[in-house]
């Protein structure tokens, strides 16, 4: 069945059309460089939108923005930095680029991001074995975000900084502050699946205007003050360049819409999961909660769904040529990192084992809408 039909993908890039006039600008005035008036102009359009007087360092992706954020802070080999394990790998790689290792904490299933009781048990522990976390590293899991307060008041009662992965979260705000506004520091992605994108990209927030220089020095290979090529340091070749910057600038000029439109698509799978048992759509915990719903995600239930289960499900879309993906596999059941220290219970696991993310572009249409709705309602047969 599926050849005959065009794939529904489960998030792809979306154009506005005006992302073409900053490129063949920057091609007009041969700014093909990685410096440029996009690459200024996109920084300044994220920090007027992220607001609360942040500095923001574009660079090649959201990985990058999270190793620069260590390298600030100091960490080294021997460290170690706490990280939510249920997660995308770029929020934990990075830690070990730095030589320090990563210490893995539970998930709590209201936001489905780091719980702080699990987060201070873990401290807790790391401190009893003489050992001072560097950082802590939550995420807005799916444009969600996490448990701020919480969070912050574990994080401030040991005096350890916050690396906000706002990845995901782009548009998202807790008590309306933008999401990448809260920690020490923040990293943002623009990834050709996400909410805007330079096609591959990140950013990352600082609070002042000297860290951010220091992370601009950092990703341009931290080439000292020199006529010649001097370096004091070890730098990154980590810098956006101001073609993609440009794509950058005119995907601001539809954040908004992107987000109204996400968010549309997840108010289109709450309406079809209300009339089927067994299904919860990931949604706020309260209104001081507002999701970008980057991604509308579910966990199935097989004990109330007749025995279906979230790879059924999954198996079945993709006969329609749906796209659909299995919930992040937890950073502590990975291979690379099964010697690593974890701390909570089994909530990532049960999340990995019965989730599952739904198609939830802004450029979906209608016909692609009723495929979705038809493919599910005949598999719990509605």
């Amino acid at each position: 069945m599926s050849s005959a039909l065009s794939k529904i993908w489960l998030s792809s890039p979306h154009m506005g059309g005006q992302e073409e006039e900053f490129v063949a600008k920057a091609f007009r005035e041969n700014w093909i460089a990685p410096l440029g008036p996009n690459l200024n102009g996109f920084e300044s359009d994220l920090e007027n939108y992220i607001g609360n007087d942040k500095h923001i360092a574009v660079l090649s992706s959201g990985t990058a923005a999270i190793h620069l954020a260590l390298v600030q802070l100091g960490v080294s080999e021997g460290d170690e930095v706490i990280c939510q394990s249920f997660t995308f790998c770029g929020s934990a790689n990075p830690i070990m680029y730095q030589g320090a290792s990563p210490v893995f904490v539970d998930s709590e299933p209201s936001t489905w991001n780091i719980c702080p009781k699990a987060l201070e048990t873990a401290i807790l522990d790391r401190l009893d074995k003489g050992k001072t976390p560097k950082a802590i590293i939550p995420v807005h899991l799916y444009g969600m975000p996490y448990l701020i307060e919480e969070v912050a008041a574990v994080a401030a009662k040991y005096n350890i900084p916050i690396i906000e992965d706002a990845a995901e979260s782009l548009g998202s705000t807790y008590k309306s502050q933008k999401c990448g506004s809260f920690g020490d520091f923040a990293a943002l992605s623009f990834n050709g699946n996400k909410i805007i994108t330079t096609s591959g990209g990140g950013a990352l927030v600082c609070k002042s205007q000297p860290t951010k220089k220091r992370a601009v020095f950092y990703s341009t290979q931290a080439r000292d003050d020199a006529p010649h090529y001097q370096h004091s340091e070890i730098g990154f070749n980590y810098r956006m360049s101001n073609v993609s910057a440009g794509i950058g600038r005119g995907q601001m000029l539809v954040l908004e819409k992107h987000v109204a439109l996400r968010r549309e698509m997840h108010q289109f799978y709450q309406e079809i999961f209300a009339k089927i048992d067994g299904i919860t759509v990931l949604t706020e915990p309260s209104e001081d909660y507002f999701s970008n719903h980057w991604l509308t995600a579910i966990l199935v239930n097989p004990s109330k769904t007749q025995g279906i289960d979230r790879e059924q499900m999954r198996l079945h879309l993709e006969t329609y040529n749906i796209e659909s993906r299995p919930l992040w596999k937890p950073m502590h059941l990975q291979p690379v990192f099964a010697d690593r220290p974890y701390y909570g219970t089994n909530v990532a696991e049960e999340l990995f084992e019965n989730g599952l993310c739904l198609p939830s572009g802004s450029n979906l249409e209608d016909p692609d809408r009723k495929r979705i709705k038809s493919a599910i309602l005949e598999l719990f047969k509605k």
